[in-house]
């Protein structure tokens, strides 16, 4: 019993790491224990013995993501900046990384004071696929990847990043952070990333009521050197995030699939606005990395994120933030809700403004989450919104 690998995706997501209990249950409970008897010393009864270590609620949403993601090996942690910080923690000291410039505000945190501390320097870079061979030293061990990019969804050629380091024979991880696209619309290890790490608090749980991240990999090597990382550092979810995270990830498809699908109505509105100075988002097909959507994302579809620049420059963008009925004025994405933000004064008021600038996030730039209601009215709201912004 259990899935194969050739089943389809909706199929994974319902029944992957999903296992009917002695009880007969069919929807698995919550495990709260923090300790599991033994029979003898050192000989657990079943395959747990302390929580911290593996627990069957966080071992299930592992299994479903590994599954999801096509990749062998999977692991939950308390956020997905718990994530980043267990992968920049499992590199040797000294090292050296590469990331793309537009990289969500605690992604570029993480990097640029926190990881610097403990030997991991960075560099950053807006072109990534042309400045790569030149940025690369002889202690660079990772590469990181946001496609699309956070907040203005510029897309990534990653088999031809992973093809790029292979040629230079470095020992080098190239990681892809695939929060905003979800299993369901890409998998990255499917073009030669070595890990893929998702914020599971945005689409996979997709409620907005849940803080957790989540990776994926081929690598048995990986896997256990950051396994022991997650265990030692203690860098877990309760089980109750574990078993709501997997409940949310069974109707991932049906949400991703919608949300892209609203998605796609109000950029194409926006593109023809003249209240709009630009409109970044990857299902257009005059975007221009829309080849290689289509080649990385199923169905070509965009995704449930757009960020635009308002005409008016802050002053326009901070009054059609707060004119909106339907999309909720609130940092975070990839629920069944819309929201929305101003990036330059929210997720990414961290970064100096002449660096965010030089990513394409200025004053003007909102970002949008487009949640699963009614498509019409979400448009709706955005046209109302963006007439009170033009006033």
């Amino acid at each position: 019993m259990g899935v194969q690998a050739t089943d389809k995706f909706a199929t994974k997501a319902i029944h992957a790491g999903s296992h009917v209990d002695v009880h007969g249950s069919v929807i698995e409970p919550i495990s709260l224990s923090t300790t599991f008897k033994q029979s003898a010393p050192a000989e657990p009864i079943g395959e747990y013995e302390y929580s911290r270590s593996q627990n069957p609620n966080r071992k299930n949403l592992e299994d479903a993501i590994a599954a999801l993601e096509n990749g062998k090996y999977g692991l939950a942690f308390s956020s997905g900046s718990a994530t980043t910080a267990i992968i920049l923690q499992s590199l040797p000291q000294n090292s050296h990384a590469i990331s793309i410039g537009d990289v969500y505000g605690g992604t570029h945190r993480y990097f640029s004071k926190v990881a610097n501390t403990h030997g991991v320097d960075t560099d950053f870079t807006n072109d990534l696929v042309a400045d790569l061979p030149k940025l690369v030293k002889e202690n660079t061990r990772l590469v990181w990847i946001e496609s699309p990019t956070n907040p203005t969804l510029k897309v990534t050629d990653i088999e031809l990043v992973a093809k790029t380091i292979k040629s230079l024979n470095k020992d080098i991880l190239l990681v892809v952070d695939n929060t905003f696209l979800s299993p369901y619309l890409s998998n990255p290890l499917n073009f030669g990333a070595d890990i893929v790490v998702h914020s599971a608090t945005k689409y996979i749980n997709g409620h907005s009521d849940v803080v957790l991240g989540v990776l994926a990999t081929n690598s048995r090597d990986i896997y256990e050197r950051l396994q022991f990382l997650q265990n030692a550092v203690g860098a877990i979810p309760s089980p109750f995030d574990a078993w709501l995270t997997h409940r949310g990830l069974k109707t991932l498809h049906l949400r991703v699939r919608q949300a892209a699908l609203n998605a796609t109505k109000i950029a194409e509105f926006l593109a023809q606005s003249d209240n709009v100075v630009a409109v970044n988002y990857p299902g257009l097909p005059t975007n221009p990395d829309y080849a290689i959507v289509k080649k990385q994302h199923r169905d070509a579809l965009g995704g449930g994120m757009i960020s635009f620049r308002v005409k008016g420059g802050a002053e326009a963008a901070s009054k059609f933030a707060s004119s909106t009925r339907l999309f909720t004025l609130a940092e975070s994405l990839g629920g069944i809700e819309s929201l929305l933000e101003v990036p330059a004064v929210m997720t990414h008021g961290g970064i100096p403004k002449e660096q965010r600038e030089a990513s394409g996030v200025f004053d003007d730039l909102v970002r949008l989450s487009v949640g699963i209601e009614d498509g019409d009215d979400l448009l709706e709201d955005v046209k109302a919104a963006l007439q009170k912004a033009s006033n």
